[in-house]
């Protein structure tokens, strides 16, 4: 039987991978996190998995082989906030707690298939996973781009000296199911689901750096096809190395919230509207930039899959108006 370890288990990319193992019959699931916020069980409580081991017992416990033959760790536990300013617990958690867990696997025989981060490019204008294009804006983004960096050191740029399977995901910004625990850093689309619920329109924000109001871009990739290319990944164990994981199609914020507005309407037996005519009906708020976020915001992202296609990935990435769907389906069958 195949035996995998999930950390970050009872988050967001987490618990779905598991759902994805689950829907392949692997049931054999050590699930790794910390339940401080007590919640976030509601992700697991649907899953099947072989034991839950809390994070502060896991990695000494792993390093010393308690666990027995484990074929892969697929590592999402993190500190995901990036406007965490401590950068000290930001390093502990994202660094040096993967320097180990790496070495263990390493040591073991065991894959390692880790959540990098977009953030590693922070204020470039070209997300292709070179050194040249690597920018962080913020520790959080650091912390994920240390990590990459010391496995080019030890492993070689593309990871070719890694003796059993290393690989790096830049996720970009994933939404979908099982992000509820994440408060401000839930995507968009969870936000603006609650805010028509609540209020009957959505904000965005208005012009800012050369884009009209709500046309600033960001890359939106659906939770299902991180999972589907995380387990193609495992799928194939000779493929190594960082590699982005979002839809290479950039796509501006109107979409999501036309998508989430004409979701709700249509579950409500209401008709479709053209974006236009959702904003001349106030369903959409167009706000002032904050200045706060003045100089510190990406109003484009857009992963080059370049290298992901080059490996023999082929998935198809489903689009905003697609995958936004879906999921506002899915929140509202919870409500």
């Amino acid at each position: 039987m195949t035996r995998v370890v999930v950390t970050g288990a009872a988050g967001f990319i987490g618990s779905n991978i598991i759902k994805g193992l689950n829907a392949r019959g692997i049931d054999d699931i050590i699930a790794v996190d910390d339940l401080s916020q007590g919640d976030k069980f509601r992700n697991l409580a649907d899953l099947q998995i072989a034991d839950y081991v809390d994070l502060d017992d896991f990695y000494l416990s792993f390093d010393e082989g308690r666990y027995g033959k484990v074929e892969a760790v697929f590592h999402e536990g993190a500190c995901s906030d990036t406007m965490e300013q401590d950068g000290k617990y930001m390093m502990d958690n994202n660094y040096t707690l993967s320097c180990e867990l790496f070495q263990a696997c390493q040591q073991q025989g065991t894959r390692l298939l880790y959540a990098s981060s977009a953030a590693t490019y922070g204020g470039s204008d070209t997300f292709r996973e070179e050194s040249a294009f690597e920018r962080p804006l913020n520790v959080y983004g650091y912390s994920k781009l240390l990590f990459d960096q010391r496995l080019r050191r030890e492993l070689g740029k593309d990871f070719e000296k890694a003796k059993t399977q290393v690989v790096g995901f830049r996720y970009f910004n994933v939404y979908g199911p099982r992000e509820q625990h994440k408060g401000r850093m839930a995507s968009v689309a969870f936000h603006q689901f609650n805010q028509f619920k609540a209020e009957g329109r959505v904000k965005l924000f208005g012009e800012y750096g050369g884009y009209a109001q709500g046309e600033q871009m960001r890359d939106f990739v659906f939770v299902d096809d991180v999972v589907t290319v995380n387990l193609w990944f495992f799928d194939h164990p000779t493929k190594s190395g960082v590699f982005n994981l979002g839809s290479g199609r950039a796509q501006p914020f109107n979409d999501v919230a036309h998508a989430v507005v004409n979701t709700l309407r249509g579950l409500n037996g209401e008709a479709s509207l053209s974006l236009a005519d959702v904003a001349a009906r106030g369903l959409i708020e167009y706000i002032p930039f904050p200045d706060a976020l003045r100089g510190k915001y990406q109003c484009y992202t857009q992963a080059d899959l370049g290298a992901l296609r080059a490996a023999g990935c082929d998935h198809a990435f489903a689009d905003v108006q697609t995958g936004v769907a879906k999921y506002v389906q899915w929140l509202a069958s919870q409500a």
